[in-house]
């Protein structure tokens, strides 16, 4: 199993026992999902929020390769397999109540589908919703054989 995170980072995969156990510390929703929200290692920045099964949590526990559950789609997603944008898990945390995680990733790439960094890029103002960031990426380059939209892919 490679667990190489990036050049600078490597994650450590807990052993089978311990991870059977803090899994058990995991409440999930009605649903089976657990909400998810993927922050940048060194600067801090909230990349995404996403949903994860029990499954999707193993996975990216055990791989140190951030795999999602995708709601539209309704199966697993492994971030990065369709659009090359990575996330390498640096460290993982459980909110106090056990129904929330946040992951410190080194991204490889944006973390939005709509080709940006953040999926967090506008703004509730006076004035209204505004942008802040545009795209680094072109979407229909992230994602060739999916129509863009505002949807996740």
């Amino acid at each position: 199993m490679n667990t190489q995170i990036s050049p600078l980072h490597s994650y450590t995969p807990p052993s089978p026992d311990k991870l059977s156990e803090m899994l058990a510390q995991v409440r999930y929703d009605g649903a089976g999902l657990v909400s998810a929200i993927a922050q940048h290692y060194e600067t801090h920045e909230v990349l995404m929020l996403a949903w994860m099964t029990q499954e999707a949590l193993h996975e990216t526990l055990t791989t140190g390769h951030l795999c999602y559950y995708s709601r539209s789609r309704q199966k697993l997603w492994r971030k990065g397999k369709t659009s090359g944008q990575f996330q390498y898990l640096v460290e993982a945390r459980l909110d106090c109540d056990g129904d929330a995680l946040l992951f410190f990733v080194a991204p490889a790439g944006v973390a939005c589908h709509t080709g940006r960094r953040s999926c967090f890029y506008r703004a509730f103002t006076p004035q209204g919703l505004i942008t802040l960031t545009q795209p680094e990426k072109d979407p229909h380059e992230l994602y060739p054989n999916l129509a863009h939209s505002s949807t996740s892919p």
